[in-house]
């Protein structure tokens, strides 16, 4: 099953299925509390923390952090990225145009 998996290229998504559904028991419950796997892209595996304090504390781990998702996901992640929250976007259509924008009336 294992070589078959393999050669339909399906073992890799497999891996990161359960590494996502194991992402407690990797990392810890309270470390899982704040943060999750984000996304996979070619050996990158991005984590996406609930808030900036967190992804700092996430940064300081990550070679203890890499350490573990690689034990569980083998050879398949080279890197672990953090990420912080993301804010909310301005842009809005196609276009853009270079200033300040709808901030500047704000203070």
């Amino acid at each position: 099953m294992h070589r078959i998996l393999r050669d339909l290229g399906w073992l890799d998504r497999i891996t990161i299925t359960r590494l996502v559904d194991e992402w407690p028991k990797i990392i810890g419950p309270e470390l899982a509390q704040h943060c999750r796997p984000e996304s996979y892209d070619r050996g990158v595996l991005h984590i996406q923390a609930d808030s900036t304090a967190w992804a700092t504390q996430l940064r300081l781990l990550l070679p203890q952090l890499t350490a573990r998702v690689q034990e569980a996901a083998g050879d398949l992640i080279r890197l672990v990225d953090v990420r912080g929250p993301t804010a909310p976007s301005w842009r809005h259509g196609p276009l853009r145009v270079r200033g300040a924008g709808p901030r500047d009336t704000y203070g």
